[in-house]
């Protein structure tokens, strides 16, 4: 196609996770309990790490804000998602996809970040118990927070505006059910190399940086752990970080089998499975696993319950 024949796309088509007619209603319904499964718990454990004065501790600080990018990701995702599976045409405007596509960048990067500071937070309390308010102090907590949420601004603006310096002016089909940056680039009639390499880069900075910071805090209180004499103790201990170092395995390796293969073996269909899972599945299970196993939560959440206005 000559140059001077090219038009310039104005809107894509989402081709969701399938095209089967008879698998949207019953997908339409599952992503749907998903989805009012995500709001309801991550709602409840911003509201409860707010309102309940014994979750004012960093760990609980860092948690609410973990739910808010959690509900975040999913809200920038899912409420387009559900529309598709019941419209006969599943479009999402040029402008929509950019905003869709930053939004999932601020959120995700944001919640990779938060989910470091966590593990740094349970490395102080298990390793450094007496100067925990001190090096985790509020002041210190509402720095390391504002500084993750303009980084990931920042990467999302750097990355979103590169993909879409890009002509598309072929096909407009992305094979995925939310604008990513992997499935536009494959549709851009550009040279890609410079937007993919600042993807890869971002993408991979972010997660090393992220995995050894994790790596590092469990290392040591490991090392921490297995000095405790008594078996309670370290019981105890371990139970502090299991549901989180469970979480975290889970999200970070979803993440590095997504972005760090090579373009050549990237197959699409894995990577929106891969995606279901992150952007909608976990958080969906987080409130389960950092708060609803938590007797101080279920305790403040029963103190709610029965009595809201004193909260």
């Amino acid at each position: 196609m000559a140059p001077g024949n090219l038009t310039r796309v104005t809107e894509f088509i989402l081709m969701g996770i399938t095209d089967l007619p008879e698998l949207q209603v019953p997908l339409f319904f599952v992503f749907l309990v998903i989805y009012g499964l995500t709001v309801v718990g991550n709602l409840g454990t911003i509201t409860l790490t707010i309102v309940d004065s014994r979750l004012q501790t960093p760990m609980y600080f860092f948690l609410r804000h973990l739910a808010i990018t959690n509900l975040g990701n999913s809200t920038t995702i899912a409420p387009k998602m559900l529309l598709n599976f019941l419209a006969k045409k599943k479009t999402i405007s040029y402008y929509c996809c950019a905003a869709q596509l930053g939004g999932f960048l601020v959120f995700m990067v944001a919640e990779v970040f938060i989910l470091a500071a966590m593990a740094y937070d349970r490395y102080v309390a298990i390793c450094n118990p007496l100067l925990y308010m001190v090096v985790v102090s509020r002041q210190i907590c509402l720095l390391l927070v504002s500084l993750i949420y303009l980084y990931s601004l920042s990467v999302a603006l750097t990355v979103s505006s590169g993909v879409f310096s890009m002509s598309y002016c072929s096909s407009n089909v992305i094979n995925h059910f939310y604008c990513d940056n992997v499935p536009l680039l494959a549709l851009s009639c550009s040279d890609t190399y410079i937007p993919e390499t600042t993807v890869f880069t971002f993408s991979g900075i972010d997660l090393l940086f992220s995995v050894i910071i994790v790596l590092i805090s469990y290392f040591n209180i490991v090392l921490t752990v297995l000095r405790i004499q008594s078996s309670e103790g370290r019981q105890k201990a371990f139970s502090t970080c299991a549901s989180h170092f469970m979480a975290v395995t889970v999200f970070y390796g979803t993440l590095l089998f997504m972005y760090m293969q090579p373009r050549t073996n990237h197959s699409l269909d894995t990577d929106k499975m891969a995606s279901v899972f992150y952007t909608l599945v976990i958080p969906m299970l987080n409130p389960l696993i950092y708060s609803l196993r938590n007797k101080e939560v279920k305790d403040a959440l029963k103190r709610f319950l029965n009595n809201p206005c004193k909260s």
